[in-house]
């Protein structure tokens, strides 16, 4: 019988995401949305510390074991902005383009276009967890000067990974699903879970 966990968001392509990495393990994935469970405030000052706040908060109402994730865009010119403000840079949470058009406008002045994604991954077997397993990533790139391709959520139509000539959203999923920030925090996080 495989074990039931609740992935700690309410990003339907976080979750495809998710799907595709634990299709060879023995775990059945179910979401905040489809237990009904509401955000929760993000109140920490970096990645680890929000993806705390989720994991506890969704493992507290469902009663089930927990992974959350909390990941951003860290651009070199904007001071690692936007960071963990990533899915509610220009005001309204979970708005890609409007994120997609403040970012590009924002590195106009620059030359510099580096960045990197940061992903940081926390399981919980419960809420009162007292030793939540930790496991985080970073995937460098640059910032194309246009939106790119359809395959993607959030950033990945503006974030060329070193060594790649497309964007994330131009990518085969498979491709990126293992080179990617959260790709590599997740076998990380496979690796503690054993």
């Amino acid at each position: 019988m495989k074990t039931k966990i609740i992935l700690a968001t309410h990003n339907l392509g976080k979750k495809k995401e998710f799907e595709h990495l634990f299709e060879n393990f023995d775990f059945e994935l179910t979401s905040s949305v489809e237990m009904n469970i509401s955000d929760v405030e993000e109140t920490g000052q970096t990645f680890v510390e929000n993806a705390i706040i989720k994991a506890r908060h969704a493992a507290k109402i469902s009663g089930l074991p927990s992974i959350a994730d909390d990941s951003g865009l860290c651009v070199t010119s904007l001071n690692n902005q936007p960071g963990i403000y990533s899915a509610r840079y220009a005001g309204d949470h979970g708005n890609n383009e409007k994120n997609i058009d403040l970012l590009l406008k924002n590195l106009k002045p620059f030359k510099d276009r580096r960045a990197f994604f940061k992903a940081v991954l926390v399981f919980m077997k419960h809420a009162e967890d007292p030793d939540p397993i930790i496991a985080s990533a970073k995937w460098a790139g640059v910032i194309a000067e246009e939106p790119l391709g359809i395959k993607g959520h959030g950033y990945d139509p503006i974030f060329i990974p070193l060594g790649y000539h497309q964007t994330a959203s131009e990518m085969d999923l498979n491709l990126k699903n293992q080179i990617s920030h959260r790709a590599i925090a997740f076998k990380k996080l496979i690796e503690l879970l054993k």
